[in-house]
Formats: structure tokens, sequence, C-alpha cells
């Protein structure tokens, strides 16, 4: 039976972002599947996998169809994340797709992979969604 298993994202330097995605979500490197090519993160609570990274030579997407979207419960707490992500070495990212009073910000992490962080407060953005309950976004 086939079941989900955990996003991967392609970076140039595995030492750098294991020390990114570590911090960033309180996630522990793991030595199962360690090589030059990949490494895989755990939940620190113990409670499993939660994203593997695969070494790439390919740049980042300028807007990549799959991306990360991160949690949190209010304005404030977004603001106080993202400020933390930058801190660690995320980017804020001009993004030209906002809506009107987005409940998310692109930011991108040290190998300009995108990812969102959304404030589920205020989610899903805008009043007119181009899909399904969520606007355009990375």
């Amino acid at each position: 039976m086939l079941k989900l298993g955990i996003p991967v994202i392609g970076v140039a330097d595995i030492p750098r972002a294991v020390a990114f995605w570590t911090q960033a979500l309180d996630l522990v490197a793991t030595e199962e599947w360690q090589s030059e090519e990949w490494r895989t993160l755990d939940h620190a609570d113990g409670s499993g996998r939660a994203l593997g990274l695969m070494h790439s030579a390919s740049p980042a997407e300028a807007r990549p169809r799959l991306h990360l979207d991160l949690f949190t419960d209010t304005a404030e707490e977004q603001e106080t994340e993202v400020q933390r992500l930058v801190s660690l070495g995320a980017r804020a990212v001009p993004w030209d797709l906002y809506p009107p009073d987005p409940d998310f910000i692109v930011l991108a992490d040290p190998d300009d992979n995108l990812f969102c962080v959304v404030d589920l407060s205020r989610a899903p953005s805008g009043s007119a969604p181009k899909r399904e309950g969520r606007p355009e976004h990375p």
C-alpha cells in the first residue's frame, strides 16, 4: 500500500540547510540514510520523520508549484516567526502575486527555496480565491 512520505527540499549546501531547518522547525538531523547527498530531519519530540534534504545542482524555482506552508495562529506570532526565520538565514521575497490583506508571507531559505509563513487566524487570503479555498501563492 502506498503512503505519503516526507517533503524533500533540494539544496546546494546540506550542512547549511541542516542548520537552518533544524533551528527553524525544531527538528533534529538523524543518521537515517545519511550521506553527502542526503539528510533526514526528524521531529525533536521523537514522533518521526519530518523533512528530507537532498543535494541538488539545479537552482531553486522562481515560482515553485510545490512548497512548504508553515503555520502560525496569530498575526503577531507570524511576524515574530518571520523575524526569527530571517535571523536564521531566510530572506523576505518580493512577491508580486499577494492578494489584498494576505494571510501569508513569502520567504526563501538560504538555498532560495520559497516557503510561506501563514497566519491561520486570517486564512484563507482574499475574498475571491483563484483556486478552491486558496489564492495564488508560491
